[in-house]
C-alpha cells in the first residue's frame, strides 16, 4: 500500500502562505488597537477577493446562497445596505467585466442578440434616457446604477452560469437551504407572538423588511420546488423531503398573512393552465383590456371620488379576518394608501408623460399631487416607501415609453417561453421553462400592487429566470442544428 505522502508546498505558496498569514495577523492587531473590529474581516474579504478571480462560478453560488438570508443595515449619515449580498453584487459585476474585457472571445453572441436579451437593453436604455431627464438627477443615477448591476449579474452573468441540469440543481439547493432557514427562524419569533398577524413583521426579522418582502420570495420559489420535486424518483427520501418543503412553503405564505402572494399563488396555478392549451396571447391581452378599461372608469369624470373613504374608519387591523373584510369595504389603511399615491400618480403622468420625473423619485414629488379625500392617518409616509404598484410607477418615473418598454419585455417573455415550452421536448427543460413563467407570473401579480423589480430577493429571480427561457431556447435550436447537420 503505498505511503500517502505529505503536501509540501513550493517557493511561492509558502511566501504567499507567510504573506496572508501576516495580513491576518495586522488585521487583528488593527481591530483591537483601533475598537474598529470589522478590521478582522479584511482576510476572509481578500480571500474572497482571491477566489473570485480564479474561479468567479463559486462566487456566484455564493451570492445566490445569499439571497434568503442577506439583512438591511444601516450605515452612518442615514445610508444603509443588504449584507453580504449587495457588496457580493458589485465585485462580481466588476469582476465579470473585466473577464468579458480580457476574454472578448468568451462573450456568447446568441445569447446577447437573442430578442429578449435585446428587448431587456432597450429597457434598461430607456431607464438611462430617462435618469438623464431627471428632476432629480443624483438620484436616479444611484437607481440606474444598481438596475445595471443587477442585470449584468442576475441576467448576463447568470446566463453564463445557468446552462446545464446541473447548474439548476445547485441554483435550487443554493436558494431552497437557507430559504428553509428562514422559514424557521420565522415559525419560532412567530409562536413567540402567538401568530399575531400585528406582530407579524417582527417575526421575519432579521432577513426580511417585512411580511410582503418574506411572503413575495416564498410565493415566487414555490412553482421552482413544485418542478425540481418531479425531478426526484417517486418514493425517495429527497422526493418527500421537497413534498414537505412544499407544504412548509404554503403554510409560511398563509401565516405571513400577506393577501398579494395568496393571490399571486393562485394566478401561477391557472397560469399553468394558460401555458399548457397555449392561450397566453389571449389572457394577456384581456387582461391588459380589463385594467386599462378599470383605469378609465375611475378617471372619467373623476369616478374614483365616488369611493373615497371615511377617513375615521381607514385604519390598521389587529385581525386578519378583520383585515380581508375591510379590503374590499376600503377601510383598511394599506389599501386606502396604496389609491392614495396611485391617484398622485396618475396626476403626476400629465406633468411629465415622456420621461417621467425620473428613476427613483416618484416620493420626492408625489404629495404635491395628492387628494385630500384618500389621505390616511400614514400618508406622512416617514419610511418613505413608493408607489406599490410598479407598473404605475415606471410610467410615473420614467413616462410612457418606459412603462411600454417593460410591458413589451416581460409580455414577449412569456409569449416566448411558451412558444418554447411546446417546442421542448427534454421533459425537465419543459420543467424549467414552466417554473421560471410561472414565477415570472408571480412576480407579475405582486408589482401590481408592491414595486419589488429593484429588491434584492425578488428583482433577482425576474432577471434569472429570464435568462433561463433564453438558454433553453438557444439549447433547443442547437440541438435542431446539430440533428440538421447529422441528416445532411
Amino acid at each position: 500500500m503505498p505511503t500517502k505522502q505529505p503536501f509540501i508546498p513550493d517557493k511561492q505558496t509558502k511566501s504567499l502562505l507567510q504573506i496572508f498569514g501576516g495580513i491576518i495577523l495586522a488585521s487583528i492587531f488593527a481591530g483591537l488597537v483601533t475598537e474598529a473590529y470589522f478590521l478582522f474581516g479584511i482576510p476572509a474579504l481578500l480571500l474572497l477577493v482571491y477566489l473570485t478571480v480564479i474561479d468567479f462560478k463559486k462566487v456566484f453560488f455564493l451570492l445566490i446562497i445569499s439571497i434568503p438570508i442577506s439583512m438591511e443595515v444601516y450605515l452612518p449619515n442615514g445610508l444603509g445596505t443588504d449584507l453580504p449580498i449587495e457588496p457580493l453584487i458589485v465585485g462580481l459585476m466588476l469582476i465579470y467585466i473585466v473577464y468579458l474585457v480580457a476574454n472578448p472571445t468568451k462573450t456568447n453572441g446568441n445569447f446577447i442578440r437573442h430578442p429578449i436579451t435585446l428587448l431587456l437593453i432597450a429597457h434598461f436604455t430607456w431607464t438611462i434616457i430617462a435618469t438623464l431627464f431627471s428632476e432629480m438627477f443624483v438620484i436616479s443615477m444611484k437607481f440606474s446604477l444598481a438596475k445595471f448591476w443587477y442585470i449584468v449579474v442576475f441576467y448576463f452573468l447568470a446566463g453564463r452560469m445557468l446552462k446545464t441540469e446541473k447548474d439548476i440543481r445547485i441554483f435550487f439547493w443554493c436558494i431552497l437551504i437557507p430559504m428553509l432557514v428562514t422559514v424557521l427562524s420565522f415559525f419560532v419569533q412567530h409562536y413567540q407572538y402567538d401568530f399575531s398577524f400585528e406582530k407579524v413583521n417582527g417575526a421575519v426579522d432579521p432577513f426580511y423588511r417585512n411580511h410582503v418582502n418574506f411572503a413575495a420570495i416564498l410565493a415566487v420559489f414555490f412553482p421552482v420546488v413544485w418542478f425540481v420535486r418531479l425531478w426526484y424518483p417517486k418514493g425517495s427520501n429527497i422526493r418527500r423531503f421537497l413534498t414537505v418543503a412544499l407544504v412548509v412553503l404554503l403554510l409560511a405564505i398563509n401565516f405571513s398573512f400577506t393577501r398579494a402572494a395568496y393571490v399571486a399563488i393562485i394566478i401561477a396555478g391557472a397560469a399553468y393552465f394558460v401555458v399548457q392549451w397555449r392561450l397566453m396571447k389571449p389572457t394577456l391581452i384581456l387582461s391588459t383590456v380589463v385594467l386599462l378599461g378599470l383605469a378609465y372608469f375611475l378617471s372619467q369624470n373623476n369616478k374614483y371620488l365616488d369611493f373615497a373613504p371615511d377617513f375615521e374608519k381607514a385604519v390598521t387591523h389587529t385581525q386578519f379576518d378583520n383585515l380581508l373584510e375591510a379590503t374590499y369595504k376600503m377601510e383598511d389603511v394599506s389599501t386606502v394608501e396604496r389609491f392614495y399615491r396611485w391617484i398622485a400618480g396618475g396626476y403626476m403622468v400629465r406633468h411629465n408623460p415622456m420621461t417621467g420625473v425620473g428613476p427613483g423619485n416618484f416620493y420626492s414629488f408625489y404629495k404635491d399631487y395628492t387628494v385630500s379625500s384618500y389621505v390616511t392617518y400614514v400618508s406622512g409616509n416617514p419610511e418613505k416607501s413608493g408607489i406599490h404598484n410598479y407598473f404605475l410607477m415606471l410610467l410615473v418615473e420614467q413616462g410612457i415609453f418606459g412603462l411600454l418598454f417593460y410591458v413589451i419585455l416581460s409580455f414577449y417573455v412569456l409569449f416566448k417561453g411558451e412558444t418554447v415550452y411546446h417546442q421542448t421536448t427534454n421533459i425537465k427543460h419543459k420543467h424549467i421553462l414552466m417554473f421560471s413563467m410561472l414565477s415570472l407570473i408571480v412576480v407579475h401579480a405582486l408589482c401590481l400592487i408592491n414595486d419589488l423589480i429593484e429588491t434584492d430577493k425578488v428583482g433577482s429571480f425576474f432577471f434569472m429566470f429570464m435568462a433561463l427561457i433564453v438558454n433553453i431556447d438557444l439549447a433547443n435550436k442547437q440541438q435542431l442544428q446539430k440533428e440538421a447537420t447529422t441528416d445532411s
